[in-house]
């Protein structure tokens, strides 16, 4: 601090001198850098004023480099970029960033991601925001278990508007292990997103979906609208029991299963996370099965579309010690605080 008082106070002294004798000086000065390299023969060392200062005027004034005798200009510009590196260090140090993840959350969310091999980075997302840990979709998609897999397609939201009133029905085959083939039958309500009936049939006919659909909703809560295709199952007395409860019929254009698009993508899920992964053993077998996994995918399952809720809502938690309780033998798992 010494040095460089004294610098500007001869620095503010030269201006009142004359340029003969500020030559005068300099020569003196130069004279006694040839005496002090001689004596000194060796690697000089610099503190950090002195790279400053050097650094600093022979960055302003490049002709400077000239009347370097003691240290090389190389020497120079490498100082310079050296304080322009701590410089930028000091001050990128004053932002604040994101949080840092802990290890527990971070060890959590691998055991997530490798017990529920189906399971993407919004649905663990999901799952630790009802168990009361905050954290980001990106930071769960960095520390899940890598996998070889494509990524996940979404669908369109086609119905918006009265989704409460709206209900979708689709039937689907399930093969058995003796190759038989087994009919389900889902009924799905668009408001939440909820599974309201499944049912399994080895022989479908207009009867029984009928009877499915007045035990699914009922004479009082029954919806506005029902979607459906243009299956041949549906017969006359189906359309009659529809029309007799007082829902409007609205069968989908023919070859136009996007336009049941909530309950072809339920039917994919059920597919996808539970029975392409389970042998049908009877009927017994899958309506079992596919009661279980009706209980799961209402009460448990978060959805996107329900920003990260399950169709029946689940309330966050934040307190006590995480349980998890494996759903069809394991396949899926429930997460919660006890």
């Amino acid at each position: 601090m010494q040095d460089l008082c004294r610098l500007i106070f001869w620095i503010a002294s030269d201006l009142l001198r004359s340029r003969v004798e500020i030559e005068a000086e300099i020569l003196v000065l130069r004279q006694q850098i040839n005496v002090l390299r001689r004596a000194n023969p060796k690697r000089l060392r610099f503190v950090s004023i002195d790279r400053l200062i050097l650094g600093g005027v022979c960055r302003l004034f490049p002709k400077m480099y000239s009347a370097l005798a003691i240290v090389r200009p190389e020497t120079v510009i490498r100082w310079h970029r050296a304080g322009f590196r701590s410089y930028w260090r000091w001050k990128s140090k004053q932002r604040c960033g994101r949080p840092a993840v802990t290890v527990e959350i971070r060890q959590l969310i691998r055991q997530m991601s490798g017990a529920n091999p189906l399971w993407g980075a919004p649905r663990i997302h999901g799952e630790l925001l009802k168990l009361g840990i905050d954290v980001g979709q990106t930071s769960v998609a960095k520390y899940m278990v890598r996998r070889r897999v494509p990524p996940s397609q979404g669908w369109r939201t086609l119905l918006r508007n009265h989704a409460d009133g709206i209900a979708a029905m689709d039937p689907f085959v399930v093969p058995t292990i003796s190759f038989r083939l087994l009919y389900g039958l889902l009924i799905m309500g668009h408001g939440r997103r909820q599974l309201l009936w499944v049912g399994v049939t080895a022989h479908p006919t207009a009867e029984w979906i009928a009877n499915q659909l007045t035990e699914a909703c009922g004479w009082e809560q029954i919806p506005r609208y029902l979607i459906r295709d243009r299956d041949g199952a549906y017969g006359e007395i189906f359309i009659r029991r529809v029309r007799s409860i007082g829902i409007r019929d609205r069968p989908t254009s023919p070859r136009s299963p996007w336009q049941n698009a909530y309950a072809e993508r339920l039917i994919g899920s059920i597919r996808r996370e539970c029975l392409d992964h389970i042998v049908v053993f009877g009927e017994r077998h899958l309506r079992h099965v596919l009661l279980s996994y009706m209980d799961y995918y209402n009460g448990t399952r978060t959805h996107l579309s329900l920003n990260k809720d399950a169709p029946i809502s689940r309330a966050a938690e934040a307190a006590r010690r995480i349980l998890c309780r494996p759903i069809l033998g394991g396949l899926h798992h429930q997460y919660a605080r006890a």
